[in-house]
């Protein structure tokens, strides 16, 4: 998830934890430093940008380390503050704080490898996008009252802040699997053969969501928004670049992203380069995360250290078709 959203959880469990052991302003101050602690690895430079990719949301982000991490960072607070017989309240805080990060993350597409050092395996619910002001909001106001009016108050509008978050995020799943559901029958109606299936929401709501399928002659992507009528659904169909991936997908770039994505990735060769998409995060044919990992010279693929050339949705054309699609409007992406 955004920063914003790890530091108001944070914040919000680190006031849940400590209650009227301490004043609230350091109970979500430091609830809030933890709660953002894990995504400091985004500054680390791993050498390319799919390094950059797969390696971020990795140890920083896994239970075993932030178990680990807890106890320290706890007698580092507690040492700060000399309040006698707190330390245990403040090593569970801290703890909450730091292994909530990552169980948030868990539940966006990204791929988050809470299980390291034994897995790096990256895993990703999906059924939150990465900014989504309807979870973010109730934390928001819930610390914002907590720190603001009495303590007895203020304590039960946090805990309200953390139940309405997490019951949004339950929300998301039970939406997602009855989107999960309509797509595979309008898939299996239009005879499409689906090798592997994601159901992810489009930004900022739960409401619309994006489908996609890889299909043995590449993949197709639809839309399906919670106000559609009926159950049926359109998809467009799109070349994987399956010659490309049979020529060149032993190349450790492309190894790499097939294992990070699940599979959901393409290839490409434009303008003498070779691009590898994320499929996951965008839509056709934008994409945050397309690299460039070979160049061609000659008859000959020269391998290149991977760098970013992702296109960016047009603001002005996909925002307005995203609000009137969300409403059950029977529009086709703009392309």
């Amino acid at each position: 998830m955004d920063s914003l959203s790890q530091l108001a959880l944070g914040a919000a469990v680190g006031i849940a934890v400590m209650g009227r052991r301490t004043a609230l302003w350091k109970a979500a101050l430091w609830g809030g430093v933890c709660g953002t602690l894990p995504d400091l690895d985004a500054f680390i430079d791993h050498g390319d940008a799919i390094a950059d990719m797969t390696l971020h949301r990795a140890n920083s982000h896994a239970l075993f380390w932030l178990t680990l991490a807890a106890p320290a960072i706890a007698a580092l607070i507690h040492r700060i503050h000399g309040q006698p017989g707190l330390f245990g309240r403040w090593w569970l805080a801290v703890w909450l704080a730091l292994i909530t990060h990552p169980l948030l993350d868990l539940m966006t597409v990204y791929g988050t490898q809470i299980a390291r050092p034994f897995t790096s395996e990256p895993y990703g619910v999906g059924s939150i996008f990465i900014i989504d002001p309807l979870y973010t909001l109730p934390l928001l106001a819930g610390v914002g009252v907590a720190l603001a009016a009495a303590p007895t108050r203020g304590l039960r509008w946090n805990a309200a802040g953390l139940a309405l978050s997490t019951a949004y995020l339950a929300w998301g799943v039970a939406a997602q699997q009855q989107v999960s559901a309509v797509a595979r029958e309008a898939l299996a109606a239009q005879g499409v053969e689906t090798r592997a299936l994601l159901v992810t929401p489009t930004p900022f709501n739960s409401v619309l969501w994006r489908v996609l399928a890889i299909t043995p002659q590449g993949y197709v992507e639809g839309y399906r928004s919670l106000l559609d009528d009926g159950r049926g659904m359109a998809f467009d169909r799109f070349d994987r670049g399956e010659a490309l991936i049979a020529a060149h997908g032993e190349r450790d770039a492309v190894r790499r992203i097939a294992a990070f994505t699940h599979g959901f990735y393409s290839l490409v060769e434009r303008d003498g380069r070779l691009l590898l998409t994320d499929l996951r995060m965008g839509q056709e044919p934008s994409y945050f995360f397309r690299f460039v990992v070979a160049e061609r010279r000659g008859d000959t693929w020269t391998e290149v250290p991977a760098f970013t050339v992702g296109i960016r949705p047009d603001v002005d054309r996909t925002l307005p078709w995203l609000w009137r699609r969300l409403l059950g409007e029977p529009l086709p992406p703009p392309r």
